[in-house]
C-alpha cells in the first residue's frame, strides 16, 4: 500500500541522488538511454502481450505505436544529446564590459514526476522518461491502474534497470497521483484529460512547480473534408485512424465535417473502407482492439444509444469482450452534445456543411476550446496551409492523419485546453531543462560608469553604449 510518507521518502532519496551531480554527466545520461533501449528490445514480446491483454492491441500496432516509436525516440535523443546539452556562448556586449563571455547552461529541473495514462502505457511513460533522463533529471512515473498488465510490466522493467533513487514506478489511482502532487517535485509532466489537467495545475501551483500538460481538448479534434477532396483517400485514412486503439487516442478524430455536396458519396466509401480494413464483423476480428474497461464500454454504448436514430453504420458492441463497432452517426449538428466533448471511443459523428460556408464552420471551431489536432482533406493546399497557419491547435495534417507526431525533430504538444509544453527529440530535452545564464566577469579594466556618483559624462557614455 502506497502512503504519503512512502512517496515523500522516495522523493527525499531521489533528491539526495540528484545532489550527487551524477546525472549532470552527459555520458552517464547516454549510457542510461542505451540501457533503456536495450530493455525495450529485450521485453518486446512481453510488451506486446501486455498491450493485447489491456487493450486488445495487435502486435503490429504494438510495434509501430509503442516499441518502434520508443526505439526511434531513444536513437534520436542519443544522437542529438551532446549538441542539445552543450552550453551556449554569447558575447556579453559593450554594456557589460569588461566581461566578454556569457554562458547559457541547460540545467535539469531535478526531480520530475511523470503521470501517464492507460491508452499508450509504454509510449506515454517511457516516451516521457527519455527526455527526463536526457535532461539530467531523476523521475517517478505514476502509471495508470487501468492498464494493469502494462503497468505491472513497466514496474518490472524499470526496477530491473534503475535503482529507485534514480527512476521509480508507482501504481495506483487518483489517490496516489495526489500523493505525488503533494510531495513537491521540481517538474510535472501529465498526460490525460483537461479536467484532471486543471487539478494537476492547481496542485502544482502550491509549490510553483512548472508543468507540461498533454491533453485531448474539451471538444475533441476536427477533421474537415472539402468537396474537392479525394474522398476515397480521405475515407481510407479516417477509417484506419478511428479504429486504431478503438478511438482511445488523444489526437484521434472526434468528429468529421464533410461538405454536404459530397457527404452521401463520402459516407458510402467510408463504410466500404471500414469493412475492407476490419471486415464485416469487427467484433469477432482478432485485430480489432477493445475499450479499456467496463466503464468506458458503458459510456460508449450509452452515448451511441442516445443517437441510435442517426446511426447509419455499426452501433453494436460486445460487453464481454469490451469491443464496440466503429460507428458512424449522421447527420449531426455542431450544437449536438456528441460533438462538444472528447469521445475517446470508436463513435464517429459526421457533420454536414455547405462547402461555400466553410468560413462559418471554421469560425465555429475557432470559438471553441483549442483541440490537440486538426485534419483537413482538400486539393487546395494553399487554402489548407492558410487555415493551418492561422488556427489555434496542437498539430495536424493536410490530406493525412496522425503522422505529424511521427516526424523526427518536430514538437508534439497542445495549446489552451489541449495542453501546454511540447516534447519529442530536442523539444523534449528543452521541456525537461531550464536555461541558466552565467556572465563571466573580470577584475581588469573595470569602468566606474555604474557606480556613484553619477556625473554627466557617465550618463553620456551609458547612452552611447546603449544605443
Amino acid at each position: 500500500m502506497i502512503s504519503q510518507s512512502y512517496v515523500d521518502d522516495l522523493l527525499v532519496e531521489q533528491r539526495q541522488f540528484f545532489r550527487t551531480g551524477k546525472t549532470l554527466d552527459i555520458s552517464f545520461r547516454i549510457k542510461q538511454l542505451k540501457r533503456l533501449k536495450a530493455c525495450v528490445i529485450r521485453y518486446e514480446k512481453e510488451i506486446e502481450e501486455a498491450l493485447t491483454k489491456d487493450l486488445g492491441r495487435h502486435i503490429a500496432e504494438a510495434y509501430f505505436c509503442d516499441i518502434g516509436t520508443l526505439i526511434l525516440e531513444i536513437n534520436e535523443t542519443i544522437k542529438g544529446l551532446g549538441k542539445w546539452a552543450k552550453p551556449e556562448t554569447h558575447f556579453s556586449g559593450l554594456t557589460c564590459f569588461p566581461s566578454i563571455i556569457t554562458k547559457v547552461y541547460k540545467m535539469p529541473y531535478g526531480n520530475t514526476l511523470i503521470i501517464s495514462p492507460f491508452n499508450f502505457p509504454f509510449t506515454l511513460s517511457i516516451g516521457v522518461l527519455i527526455p527526463a533522463i536526457a535532461g539530467g533529471n531523476t523521475a517517478v512515473i505514476k502509471a495508470s491502474s487501468k492498464s494493469m498488465h502494462s503497468t505491472a510490466l513497466l514496474k518490472k522493467m524499470i526496477a530491473d534497470l534503475f535503482p529507485e533513487k534514480y527512476v521509480a514506478v508507482l501504481d495506483g489511482g487518483h489517490d496516489v497521483a495526489d500523493m505525488c502532487l503533494d510531495a513537491g517535485f521540481d517538474k510535472i509532466f501529465y498526460t490525460g484529460s483537461p479536467k484532471v489537467g486543471k487539478h494537476v495545475m492547481e496542485m502544482a501551483s502550491k509549490n510553483l512547480t512548472p508543468v507540461a500538460l498533454e491533453l485531448g481538448g474539451e471538444n475533441g479534434n476536427w477533421c474537415i473534408v472539402r468537396k474537392d477532396a479525394d474522398l476515397r483517400d480521405a475515407a481510407r485514412k479516417i477509417s484506419f485512424f478511428k479504429m486504431l486503439n478503438s478511438g482511445q487516442i488523444c489526437i484521434n478524430i472526434n468528429q468529421v465535417a464533410v461538405a454536404s455536396e459530397v457527404a452521401e458519396s463520402f459516407l458510402e466509401i467510408l463504410k466500404i473502407e471500414f469493412e475492407r480494413q476490419i471486415g464485416k464483423y469487427a467484433l469477432t476480428n482478432g485485430e480489432y482492439p477493445h475499450l479499456i474497461n467496463q466503464g468506458a464500454y458503458d459510456k460508449c454504448e450509452k452515448e451511441c444509444n442516445e443517437y441510435k436514430d442517426r446511426v447509419i453504420y455499426g452501433g453494436k458492441g460486445d460487453r464481454q469482450t469490451l469491443k464496440f463497432e466503429p460507428t458512424i452517426i449522421y447527420p449531426c449538428k455542431t450544437t449536438d452534445s456528441i460533438v462538444n466533448h472528447e469521445l475517446f471511443n470508436p463513435l464517429l459523428p459526421v457533420v454536414p456543411y455547405k462547402d461555400s460556408e466553410i468560413d462559418s464552420l471554421l469560425d465555429t471551431i475557432a470559438k471553441r476550446e483549442h483541440g490537440l489536432a486538426l485534419y483537413i482533406f482538400t486539393k487546395n493546399i494553399n487554402w489548407a496551409k492558410k487555415v493551418m497557419s492561422s488556427s489555434q491547435f496542437g498539430g495536424g495534417c493536410i490530406n493525412e492523419v496522425c503522422l505529424h507526431m511521427m516526424v523526427k525533430g518536430v514538437p508534439f504538444g497542445g495549446t489552451g485546453h489541449s495542453g501546454m509544453g511540447a516534447y519529442h527529440g530536442k523539444w523534449g530535452f528543452m521541456e525537461f531543462t531550464h536555461p541558466c545564464s552565467v556572465l563571466i566577469g573580470s577584475n581588469h579594466f573595470n569602468l566606474p560608469l555604474r557606480e556613484h556618483p553619477y556625473k554627466d559624462i557617465k550618463l553620456k557614455m551609458i547612452k552611447m553604449f546603449e544605443k
